[in-house]
């Protein structure tokens, strides 16, 4: 049995866990609400507007992804996940590591990139194509009877491919056909492809929720919000190494594991797709029984915990895997 099948069988069944307020004022005298809009978000600056400006905060998640400090989901809310990177590029650029975006900040920020923010898109006959899965159910023995685990549609798919959450490419896009080859829409304008800068060393921070890669010269190449075991099962402590990583992989459950809420008492497998429980790579560890790996719900990352493993969302996880190799020291602290 060769080591991605094994790893897969032995391993990835472990890792898997897995009303708005009406103010009482007059609305005559209440404050108007910025349109959301790419114009907005281009021209958005630190001491405009509320303090809680969705439009100034996608274009730091905009900016700080592109910097290798991953928000996670691009969705406009000022979040854990969305604070712990704007600390994280702080510390590295020698800012006061508040967590809070000021105007030095954005300044550093924008120097990395002069790009404009947002991007005009046609939706292509590939897209709408699919394949897609509409209805995939939580259960895990229903899900192992599917063909494949999909995208839902064609927004679903887009979404993930520019980093952020659909109601945020909703908002930009009202009444926008996402079915419709040639609709144009406005998207966020990041990465699209993993990097390949050799990473020598992974740090996963078990306390803090967060994933740091580091290069030869100990220098900080990417940070990644990750879900990291549970008080059932927790992730392990000490260093490890990269075995192996595999890309759209199958799952394997063994009943042996016990996850809570499944019942069945037999082997079974799930089939690729980017919905499938670990997502769209697997990078196998040393750690018996470990890896770090993508996630069907991109906007639970950090937010919920896993059976054990490290779970990120799906383009965080490829870029990982596009860096890391067999020996790449894995190291779990906190």
């Amino acid at each position: 049995m060769n080591t991605r099948v094994l790893g897969l069988l032995i391993c990835a069944a472990l890792c898997i866990g897995a009303t708005p307020h009406h103010s009482r004022h007059d609305s005559r005298h209440a404050p108007r609400q910025q349109l959301l809009t790419a114009e907005a978000i281009e021209q958005a600056q630190v001491g405009q507007g509320r303090k809680d400006n969705t439009a100034l905060i996608v274009k730091a998640e905009v900016l700080l992804d592109r910097a290798g400090f991953s928000p996670g989901v691009i969705d406009g809310r000022d979040g854990d996940n969305y604070r712990t990177a704007v600390a994280a590029f702080q510390r590295q650029s020698r800012l006061n590591p508040t967590g809070a975006l000021d105007g030095d900040t954005l300044n550093a920020l924008a120097a990395r990139s002069q790009n404009p923010i947002m991007a005009d898109y046609a939706i292509t006959e590939a897209d709408v194509k699919g394949p897609f899965t509409k209805n995939i159910p939580a259960d895990f023995e229903a899900k192992a009877k599917l063909p494949a685990l999909d995208y839902a549609g064609p927004r679903d798919e887009l979404a993930e491919r520019f980093h952020m959450s659909e109601a945020l490419l909703a908002t930009l896009n009202p009444g926008a056909d996402f079915a419709r080859p040639g609709t144009r829409i406005v998207v966020t304008d990041v990465p699209q492809k993993p990097r390949h800068t050799p990473v020598a060393k992974v740090v996963i921070d078990k306390k803090a929720r967060t994933l740091s890669a580091f290069d030869a010269e100990g220098n900080l190449v990417a940070f990644y919000p990750a879900s990291i075991g549970s008080a059932e099962k927790p992730a392990p402590s000490g260093e490890f190494k990269v075995k192996a990583v595999a890309h759209n992989p199958t799952y394997h459950y063994d009943p042996r594991f016990a996850f809570k809420g499944v019942k069945a008492q037999h082997k079974f497998t799930i089939q690729p797709g980017p919905k499938n429980p670990v997502g769209l790579v697997w990078i196998d560890l040393s750690a018996p029984s470990y890896g770090i790996h993508g996630t069907p719900a991109p906007e639970k990352i950090g937010k919920t915990e896993s059976h054990g493993c490290i779970r990120l969302t799906n383009w965080d996880a490829l870029d990982l895997a596009g860096m890391v190799h067999r020996g790449t020291v894995v190291a779990f602290v906190g």
